[in-house]
């Protein structure tokens, strides 16, 4: 006898840990989706789910449980222009010009989850150019604005690696004809 496991299984522990921040149902962008193992595991807890990478191959089996877009997001002009989400994604992916767009593709309320790997990698691994290792602290800068839910930076085993990563949330502006709370004479 076997067990059997969905591509879902294999979404990353922070992620999982963080999915209870998502506004129920909303959409969620997940940026280099690669395979799609966290396409999987928004799709089953019945959010829509934008799959974003350049490899069309690699995506084209996720075609039936999420809006599939296939894009160079390195090279090429940004594929969602307008498009606000209650939830962008990020794993072991990073491109430093591409962060204030993925910010901005946040709705209200939205949610940043976002790992990768740190400074430090080089000594265990892959990736080692800086290029792709975030600096001590890098999420936390790139997230100032937001509501900081959580932020990791260390080391893991299984595999050895370095990473960094946060949950962050874009806070809704108070309502305009909301009276505030307290008033001063």
């Amino acid at each position: 006898m076997h067990s059997s496991s969905s591509p879902a299984d294999a979404a990353s522990p922070w992620i999982r840990r963080f999915t209870p921040l998502l506004p129920a149902g909303c959409s969620v962008l997940d940026v280099a989706c690669g395979g799609g193992r966290h396409v999987h595991w928004f799709a089953q807890r019945g959010h829509e789910v934008v799959a974003l990478d350049r490899d069309a191959e690699a995506v084209a089996p996720l075609r039936g449980i999420a809006r599939v877009v296939v894009a160079d997001i390195e090279n090429g002009p940004w594929p969602l222009p307008g498009e606000r989400f209650g939830a962008v994604v990020v794993t072991n992916y990073l491109w430093r010009p591409l962060l204030p767009r993925l910010l901005e593709s946040l709705q209200d309320g939205g949610v940043l989850l976002y790992e990768t790997f740190a400074a430090g990698n080089e000594t265990v691994g892959r990736p080692r150019s800086p290029d792709f290792l975030l600096r001590p602290g890098e999420l936390l800068d790139v997230a100032r604005g937001l509501r900081v839910v959580a932020f990791e930076d260390g080391f893991l085993q299984e595999p050895a690696r370095f990473v960094q990563r946060i949950a962050a949330v874009r806070e809704a502006p108070p309502a305009p004809d909301a009276a505030p709370a307290r008033r001063l004479l």
